[in-house]
């Protein structure tokens, strides 16, 4: 789709029955009651820096969004592609979900640039008439493109982001069979014997004095003088 940069009717320029289209790809033509005719570019190096980077980049865009669509199949719930594990769904979708928002990025980058490329051209006093350009169809779809892209890449990360950071839940048909699960015998626990506190008597220490201890004690008999 060449239509990128359109020519600006403005001025003098309005008298000229001829309209120019400015693509990723190719230059048109078209004239009064004439089918439009297009050129390819002659030589890569010869265009414009945001020119090239927008080839680079859209291509980059149509390779993640066409392999992000394609593993994005793989993880829904109605393929038959890991079916037994919903885990590995759920990362499939959020890596599929983060190609697809690499390619809106590579879309919204070169769509944004050339707008503001278009815009400031346009406004450029020292430009004449038949030199400015307009916003083009292509921009137009580029810009609603990448936000549909966004929306996708956002539903596939963050409803599965929420989901793997749920407990996991288990169901069980009513109609298949039970499943039993063997265990190895655990050992049995078998507490240690033991033995219980007994005090020990206390022992009387003799005094550390060397001198005998006196006692005295009152008499009941009266003392004869």
């Amino acid at each position: 789709m060449p239509m990128w940069r359109v020519t600006a009717f403005i001025g003098e320029n309005i008298i000229v029955f001829e309209t120019r289209y400015e693509g990723l790809w190719m230059n048109c033509f078209r004239q009064a009651n004439i089918r439009m005719q297009c050129k390819v570019y002659d030589s890569l190096l010869a265009l414009p820096p945001d020119l090239q980077a927008a080839r680079g980049l859209m291509c980059c865009a149509l390779a993640l969004g066409g392999v992000g669509l394609l593993i994005s199949i793989l993880g829904l719930q109605c393929t038959a592609c890991i079916r037994d594990n919903d885990r590995a769904k759920r990362t499939v979708l959020i890596v599929a979900g983060s190609m697809i928002l690499g390619a809106c990025v590579c879309v919204v980058i070169p769509v944004s640039w050339t707008g503001h490329t278009i815009i400031r051209d346009f406004y450029n006093p020292l430009l004449i008439d038949a030199q400015r350009r307009e916003l083009g169809e292509a921009l137009y779809i580029g810009w609603v493109s990448s936000a549909f892209l966004f929306a996708g890449g956002c539903m596939f990360c963050c409803c599965n982001v929420k989901e793997d950071k749920r407990q996991d839940k288990y169901m069980y048909s009513r109609n298949s069979p039970s499943q039993y699960m063997s265990y190895a015998p655990q050992p049995q626990y078998q507490p240690q014997y033991q033995p219980q506190y007994q005090p020990q008597p206390l022992q009387r220490q003799p005094s550390s004095s060397s001198y005998p201890r006196s006692n005295h004690y009152p008499s009941r008999y009266p003392s004869e003088r």
